[in-house]
């Protein structure tokens, strides 16, 4: 299991020369990081190399920590042999500590958020035509209800690839964010 430290705690042992990895997927990291991290998502983790230096510590963030603290395992593995970290409460609570971070506001919301606005809208869509237009129009809140439920349960979720290829999201695929 991997030892928590606090952003404070995490942003000194950075300046110490540890490594700081970012273990949330691209579109979140390009949006916004902690200036040096490293992105590592955690959908890749099997298939990347986490070249690490001298021995110094690693540590790992996501966003409220929940990620990383969940995969604490795998993580550990990866870091090897290494002394390796999660940053308490991930780039919220390093926010709130007042530590640096960079944000790209040209990026698009990430993905995940993306979906939820959408499906949140077609949701209230559904029922507001529903209640004042016609019945039918309820049968647009129970489809995507449907589609979240098929989403959740097989973990492919088709509002999500249909976001991904539209042009706001495929130019920021292009581009990817640096460390």
């Amino acid at each position: 299991m991997l030892k928590s430290v606090s952003p404070e705690d995490a942003a000194r042992m950075l300046r110490e020369g540890a490594t700081l990895v970012d273990v949330r997927e691209p579109d979140e990291h390009a949006r916004t990081r902690i200036p040096g991290a490293r992105n590592l998502p955690l959908s890749k983790l099997e298939e990347a190399e986490l070249a690490l230096h001298d021995g110094k510590p690693v540590l790992f963030h996501c966003r409220s920590g929940a990620r990383t603290e969940g995969n604490a395992a795998r993580l550990a593995s990866k870091a090897g042999a290494c002394e390796a970290f999660v940053v308490a409460g991930g780039l919220e609570a390093w926010k709130r500590a007042g530590l640096p971070v960079t944000e790209d506001r040209r990026q698009p919301l990430e993905l995940m958020r993306q979906v939820q606005i959408a499906a949140g809208s077609m949701v209230l869509l559904g029922v507001l035509l529903g209640a004042f237009v016609a019945p039918a129009f309820y049968a647009l809140s129970g489809f995507v209800g449907a589609g979240l439920v098929f989403a959740g349960v097989t973990g492919t979720c088709g509002l999500a690839s249909l976001l991904r290829m539209m042009p706001w999201n495929r130019a920021a695929a292009v581009q990817p964010a640096t460390a």
